[in-house]
């Protein structure tokens, strides 16, 4: 029986770097669950990657697709294009998040002003505008996750501009949720814990991040990759079909110790 409900599902998986990424763990359960996953890359030297990693899984049914979450050109266009190739989408894993390093590595009350709109267009503002390119093409019942992290509501240090990305993000997920639910579409958000990506790297603080979380987090170590994609699939499948508006943590409890 498939309680899932995820095979043969379109689903665009958006913010895969490499296979470290938290988006490339959820884009190989999906496939291996029977979905049909099509990426998204902003950058050509990006596209080269998706397909290395991808080159061990071409029994699987799935496409890549530029698209500039910084450009409503780009986006529209991408959309577009998997419209025209796949008709339907079922699904959409929205992990895209940037912000520049020196607004990382700086106090927080020398937030560059470019820096911290560069920070909330890509991390935040980009959910809202994926989400409208792709309304024409969502099922009904279908589920839109994004990434979010701790920082959204507590002060992390070294987090800065992206904790306050992060917040808008989330807040940016209710609000669409609202707006989007009487369509029968799902908007929910996943708070990971640590993980060693490609981006935690910008992070000045995250070794001590990791040590901290093993130390206090009820189960006493950090998740993992798989654990957030496991978490995610439920979120996109047919189990989480009354769920909508929520931040689901993902991080072994840490968010709830003092």
């Amino acid at each position: 029986m498939d309680i899932l409900g995820l095979k043969d599902k379109n689903i665009v998986v958006m913010g895969v770097a490499n296979e470290r990424s938290i988006a490339w763990g959820i884009a190989k359960r999906l496939m291996e669950v029977g979905a049909n996953v099509i990426f998204t890359y902003r950058k050509e030297r990006s596209k080269g990657k998706i397909e290395k990693v991808l080159a061990d899984y071409s029994e699987y049914k799935t496409a890549v697709v530029e698209c500039d979450v910084n450009s409503d050109d780009s986006i529209a266009k991408a959309f577009e294009e998997i419209g025209s190739s796949f008709g339907t989408i079922d699904g959409i894993v929205h992990s895209v998040a940037f912000a520049n390093g020196d607004d990382l590595k700086n106090r927080f009350v020398e937030t560059s002003r470019d820096g911290y709109a560069f920070a909330q267009d890509t991390s935040a503002y980009s959910l809202i505008a994926v989400a409208n390119a792709a309304k024409p093409y969502l099922t009904e019942g279908a589920s839109i996750v994004t990434m979010s992290y701790l920082g959204a509501e507590r002060v992390l240090d070294g987090y800065n501009v992206m904790g306050v990305a992060k917040a808008a993000l989330e807040a940016s997920m209710r609000y669409l949720a609202a707006d989007l639910g009487k369509e029968g579409i799902r908007v929910n958000a996943i708070s990971a814990g640590a993980i060693r990506t490609l981006a935690a790297k910008g992070v000045p603080s995250f070794n001590q991040i990791l040590h901290k979380i093993e130390e206090t987090s009820p189960l006493k170590r950090n998740t993992n990759q798989e654990e957030v994609a496991d978490m995610t699939i439920v979120m996109l499948s047919a189990l989480s079909r009354g769920v909508t508006g929520e931040t689901i943590y993902v991080d072994s409890g840490y968010n709830i110790m003092g």
